[in-house]
């Protein structure tokens, strides 16, 4: 005779259809109709433009920007006509329920930023998440994107990093998140103000380590992209007597890491002590505490000859 086992699996409380247990919230389905594309957009060579980017622009009913007049002179070039309207930090918490209106209808938009990926120190970021809980669907047309392409050209550590955007144009503001930063042990990137070029550069110095190895880009992707390596203190120096030309982004490398410090006779015996009491022999519990603490067996037993301090 078989014997079925027991289900032991926990199971949700019991239900009337529809309704779920008390305290959840059913997953917002996406609605059908509208839809926004978040489509990058060359941050300085027109080449860089994708094949589905033109498409999508072009396919749209609108095209929303943050500056209208920069991305007619884009869509223009590629005779995309497709209207525009402003989307920008001013304008966006009232423009949502707008545009959501639309697209609730079935509308297909498009939101581009001036250069590269929006929402990467842009605007758009109210918008995306009404959309998201409203159940209308976000697509993203990746491209070009300054962050992604400084870290691979910039010869330091691209993961992990955390990219801070624009630091705040008040000297009090940068400091505080400057020293916030400063704790991060990631690589950090930075979009660099170029009308405070060497202000920036200095308090980033002051507040992140003058001896932090540093790249310092402009003008990536175009004709004359340059890369200026050293120290954040050489940077800042630097900065000091340099023809301010065009967007600069700071990929600054990780801290150095703390030098740890050196065991003790103490740690060696606690932990040989307690290798032995886990029943290993002898040699094996010397090779456990030299792995628990990183040194070689040598220099365990050297500790473990010392007399502890009277």
């Amino acid at each position: 005779m078989r014997v079925r086992a027991q289900d032991t699996r926990l199971r949700a409380p019991e239900t009337q259809e529809g309704e779920l247990p008390a305290g959840e919230q059913r997953p917002q389905a996406e609605a059908s109709g509208g839809k926004l594309y978040v489509v990058a957009t060359p941050i300085g060579n027109l080449g860089d433009m994708s094949p589905r980017a033109r498409e999508v622009l072009a396919s749209v009913r609108l095209v929303l920007a943050e500056d209208t007049r920069h991305v007619r002179k884009l869509l223009n070039h590629f005779e995309i006509s497709t209207p525009t309207r402003a989307l920008h930090e001013h304008n966006e918490a009232r423009e949502v329920s707008r545009v959501l209106a639309d697209l609730a209808t079935g509308a297909e938009f498009a939101l581009v930023s001036d250069a590269g990926t929006p929402l990467l120190a842009d605007p758009g970021y109210r918008l995306v998440r009404a959309c998201r809980e409203h159940g209308i669907p976000v697509l993203a047309v990746p491209g070009p994107s300054a962050v992604a392409a400084a870290l691979a050209v910039s010869g330091l550590p691209a993961v992990p990093f955390a990219f801070a955007g624009f630091l705040p144009p008040k000297v009090a503001a940068r400091s505080r998140a400057l020293d916030e930063m400063a704790s991060l042990p990631q690589t950090l990137v930075v979009f660099i103000s170029p009308h405070r070029l060497r202000q920036e550069l200095e308090a980033c110095a002051s507040s992140l380590g003058a001896a932090r190895e540093a790249a310092l880009l402009a003008e990536l992707t175009k004709v004359h992209e340059r890369c200026v390596r050293g120290t954040l203190s050489q940077l800042a120096s630097w900065a000091a007597n340099a023809e301010v030309r065009g967007e600069y982004t700071l990929v600054v490398g990780p801290p150095p890491a703390a030098a740890a410090a050196a065991p003790t006779p103490e740690a060696a015996r606690d932990a040989f002590d307690e290798a032995v009491a886990r029943g290993l022999d002898l040699a094996t519990a010397r090779r456990e505490a030299a792995r628990t603490l990183g040194i070689s067996r040598k220099e365990l037993y050297g500790l473990l000859m010392q007399r502890p301090a009277p």
